[in-house]
């Protein structure tokens, strides 16, 4: 697959051609499975191996639904992600105040670019710091690129639980003080592996949900 990939600007900072993807649309959403004490022996390594297969596949993207609360404060809206390794580029907007953002970041924490903001775009060295700080989006972007694959966060820092579903599938994941619940996901098919579908992401007053509406993922 050809990916051409461009630093922020005064445009659009990343494209991606998706071209020679595979597309996992809403059609294949069933209830997510309820959680158990154990998994067989077959569930873990067929965990395994989606694991595997994500981790191989670095280029990837998703567009979907975001509900984010801090406080009293919150909002709503269309999300679009590209991600080319370590590279994201999150397209944000919110429908009823018409406001719309763009925010470039690396995963390995090395800083974000937030565009579409009165006055001209903002930097600073943690994304989801600049992003909370302009807009009130309490988001753990660095780690996202993980969690909204159903993966541990690959951070310093280990989970602290891990629940599983029948599958093998993570249920639930405490991490970094954010508690991370798997609520509805795609199924694999056409040899890709299954993703989620509806993520709900806590930590203390801070709320995200996120509903995927569509995945891309770049032919291994």
């Amino acid at each position: 697959m050809t990916m051409h990939y461009l630093k922020a600007g005064a445009g659009v900072a990343l494209a991606l051609s998706l071209s020679a993807c595979v597309s996992m649309g809403p059609r294949n959403a069933p209830a997510a499975s309820a959680v158990v004490e154990s998994v067989s022996p077959a569930a873990q390594q067929a965990e395994n191996d989606r694991v595997a297969a994500l981790r191989a596949q670095p280029d990837w993207s998703f567009q979907g639904r975001v509900a984010v609360n801090k406080g009293r404060n919150g909002g709503n809206g269309r999300i679009d992600w590209q991600q080319q390794a370590r590279q994201y580029v999150i397209q944000l907007s919110a429908p009823v105040t018409r406001q719309s953002w763009t925010l470039t970041g690396d995963s390995h924490h090395e800083g974000g670019r937030l565009e579409g903001l009165d006055g001209g775009p903002r930097e600073g060295e943690d994304a989801q710091q600049l992003l909370l700080e302009a807009t009130g989006w309490d988001i753990p972007v660095n780690q996202l690129p993980d969690w909204v694959r159903g993966l541990v966060a690959d951070d310093a820092v280990a989970a602290e639980q891990v629940e599983r579903d029948a599958e093998g599938r993570p249920r639930r994941v405490r991490q970094m003080g954010w508690d991370i619940q798997y609520l509805d996901w795609y199924p694999a098919q056409d040899g890709q592996p299954g993703l989620p579908r509806r993520i709900e992401a806590v930590n203390g007053d801070a709320k995200v949900r996120v509903l995927v509406d569509s995945w891309a993922l770049a032919q291994p």
